[in-house]
């Protein structure tokens, strides 16, 4: 990711962050809505579960300088999902979902470069994560 990509990706968060309940309904809402068996998923209330999403996307905001610090959270954070029954294809309908969330939260301020920069940061993510069903 470029300086000005990591740039638009903090200064996006920091309007998430304000409201992790609402971007976390509206990410399982629309992740309920593209994959109906992905509920099965989650056994704890959504609220908390919303906190926790966006507080791993914090850590992930806070670390765009220096990812490789946090490749080793992630690949256990994907193991866990493995073992939840996570597939390795249901990761694109996780990113889809959550930046269709992070659009309906930030409206007009989600344009086409803060949307790229997004999805490049995801896409990070969601590898790093699918890499720990590899051997």
């Amino acid at each position: 990711m470029t300086a000005e990509q990591r740039r638009l990706v903090r200064d996006s968060f920091d309007v998430l962050r304000q409201q992790p309940g609402p971007v976390g309904l509206l990410f399982y809402g629309r992740l309920f809505e593209l994959d109906p068996a992905a509920r099965r998923l989650f056994h704890i209330d959504l609220e908390v579960q919303s906190r926790k999403l966006v507080d791993t996307l914090e850590t992930v905001v806070q670390s765009l300088d220096s990812f490789e610090a946090i490749r080793p959270r992630l690949v256990d954070l994907g193991r866990r999902h493995a073992e939840y029954g996570v597939r390795p294809e249901q990761y694109d309908t996780v990113t889809a979902a959550l930046l269709w969330a992070i659009g309906q939260a930030l409206g007009a301020d989600f344009d086409r470069r803060t949307r790229d920069a997004w999805a490049l940061a995801l896409n990070a993510v969601c590898a790093t994560m699918k890499s720990a069903d590899r051997p």
